[in-house]
């Protein structure tokens, strides 16, 4: 069966998620919020058997999961705040992600200019003893490398990157010959990139999904209100209105987690995020001077910035401010300014310019309130918040306050234990070690790789089955029987953009859950991140989506002008107008 015919199994306009919820609208675990770290926990709870939904108002991993820096690290920084308990499982994490997501998880070389030896040595200590930002100044060498030992401490027992090195002004300059000649040492060590944040979150979701139908989701569903007959959904694309009961609800909703207890009628004060902003940028002199590794920076004001190649661009951040959440989260042109002076200051001969932006995006990390602690101070650790729900006798509502990408599956596994101790259920599996998605049976030599790609490449192209494989991990295997063995018109590149094809495109519209076009653009592919978009390829996107979810013209331009919206006010891209030569007829 082809993908297309096959979508009304799957995702009839994704309305069957919800059909499943109204048809038995009772689990023993309501998630409420899907970005990394609620889907990890519906993931971890539908592997030991537990009866469990999860919702999602707008589409997965759409909010504060969408915005990362696209890095899984141990977060060297959280030392001088004394959080060696977080660094400790950050880097064990940052270690088991590799091995067990490699499809997506790779070590990352990052390198440090430092333009001091001793700066910093006094006020760490202060930091360290009383969180105050004090006087702003710049790590010199000695701290550095009183940090970088410390970190690679906790990576002595099963690490995964090697230990960090350091470098005087020449050996740098001739690694880095653009980097600011003031310099006087680099540092470098290893952590580790993400490169498709938000594929890695759908691979997790699909482990969960997999477990069985005592496991399910829906993306824009959203909990709007609570009484006697349970916590009320609203599906936010047909409008309907319906209660579900369950024995813990919990939420996850990051920066959102106040004002979803409100909406469920338990006002807190748990959160108070900081927004951190990212350009994208293609400039080809700075993507070479990186020399493919990260250049992290921390300038004189205390604030980082990183510059980071990643799918042939650039990516630049990031910010640390103050948002409330009931406004817009948006990168503003002052946050560019900001980057593109400590690009300047790292690369002084390389000019950047707002012309060479392809994709912007801000978001609010999901830090604990800190009143007047300076935000770059603020615990990055989590904790769970419990409270009882008096309109539903015996049911517990939890609260995720914090947590981060690079302890996803720890901090499921601790909030999971807890949910299946209050239910009185028994942990069946731990899912350290265990493969994610398209990580299991991924191949990490030269030599495994070859064996792959002879036995799925044979009719497809060996270099078209690495693609996939790069795009999809091992999850590749039956979108690739799909390719060549599903009924219809033998497959074809889209015009627009020559890697992807469309039954590669309708596969993903059929099995991945997408709603809106927009969906399809940020988080099921790269192609508006890196800038390569127009308007004609949103418009032969459109076209495919709508064979795929029996969209009519109304509502395939009703997508297509919502996406493009979207897409200038939130991430500054703007298409120019499509040629108008495409239509429905013949998908």
């Amino acid at each position: 069966m082809s993908a297309q015919a096959n979508s009304a199994q799957h995702t009839p306009d994704a309305r069957a998620t919800v059909a499943a919820l109204q048809q038995r609208p009772n689990a023993s675990v309501l998630i409420i919020g899907a970005g990394i770290n609620g889907i990890a926990t519906f993931r971890d709870l539908a592997l030991q058997g537990v009866d469990v939904a999860i919702v999602e108002r707008g589409d997965y991993v759409s909010g504060a999961s969408s915005a990362s820096s696209h890095m899984i690290h141990g977060g060297i920084r959280y030392l001088e705040n004394g959080e060696f308990r977080l660094v400790k499982e950050s880097v064990e994490e940052r270690n088991s992600l590799i091995k067990i997501a490699p499809h997506y998880v790779k070590p990352l070389k990052t390198t440090v200019p430092i333009f001091s030896t001793f700066s910093g040595i006094l006020s760490a200590p202060l930091r360290f003893l009383t969180h105050k930002s004090g006087k702003p100044t710049e790590r010199g060498a000695l701290l550095i490398k009183m940090g970088l030992s410390l970190y690679d401490s906790f990576s002595r027992d099963g690490g995964s990157v090697p230990r960090h090195e350091f470098r005087g002004r020449k050996e740098s300059l001739r690694q880095l010959p653009a980097l600011n000649p003031d310099l006087k040492y680099t540092a470098t060590y290893y952590d580790a990139s993400m490169h498709d944040p938000e594929r890695l979150a759908l691979d997790v979701l699909h482990d969960g999904l997999a477990a069985g139908p005592h496991a399910r989701a829906a993306n824009y569903v959203e909990a709007v209100g609570i009484d006697e007959d349970g916590v009320r959904l609203r599906d936010t694309v047909g409008g309907e209105v319906f209660s579900m009961t369950a024995d813990v609800i919990v939420n996850t909703t990051g920066p959102w987690t106040d004002l979803t207890n409100k909406a469920l009628g338990r006002p807190s004060s748990y959160m108070g995020g900081t927004k951190g902003s990212h350009i994208v940028l293609d400039n080809p002199a700075l993507l070479e001077a990186t020399d493919g590794r990260e250049i992290f920076f921390e300038h004189e004001d205390g604030r980082i910035v990183l510059i980071y190649p990643l799918k042939g661009r650039v990516l630049v951040g990031t910010t640390d401010l103050e948002h409330d959440m009931t406004q817009p989260i948006r990168c503003t042109e002052a946050e560019v300014d900001y980057f593109f002076e400590l690009v300047a200051h790292v690369f002084p001969t390389i000019p950047v310019d707002r012309s060479e932006i392809v994709f912007r995006f801000s978001g609010v990390r999901p830090l604990p309130r800190h009143d007047d602690e300076a935000p770059g101070f603020v615990s990055r650790d989590y904790r769970i918040e419990q409270t009882p729900l008096t309109e539903l006798p015996g049911t517990t509502l939890l609260s995720l306050v914090g947590g981060k990408w690079t302890t996803f599956r720890a901090l499921a596994e601790h909030l999971s234990t807890d949910i299946i101790g209050i239910i009185g259920g028994t942990r069946t599996q731990s899912t350290e070690g265990l493969a994610i998605g398209g990580g299991k049976g991924f191949p990490t030599t030269d030599a495994a790789t070859q064996v792959w790609l002879a036995s799925n490449g044979e009719e497809l192209g060996r270099e078209r089955a690495a693609q996939l494989l790069a795009r999809y991990g091992t999850r590749a295997e039956p979108m690739i029987d799909e390719l060549v063995n599903g009924d219809g018109a033998p497959d074809a590149a889209l015009a627009g953009a020559q890697d992807y094809s469309r039954r590669e495109i309708a596969y993903i519209v059929a099995t991945e859950q997408p709603v809106h076009l927009i969906d399809l653009v940020l988080r099921r592919t790269s192609l508006a991140f890196v800038g390569a978009l127009s308007a004609d390829l949103l418009t032969e996107l459109a076209d495919i989506m709508a064979a795929g979810l029996g969209w009519d013209e109304t509502r395939r331009a009703t997508e297509i002008a919502a996406t493009r919206a979207e897409l200038a006010e939130v991430h500054g891209v703007r298409l120019g107008t499509a040629t108008p030569t495409s239509s429905l007829a013949g998908v």
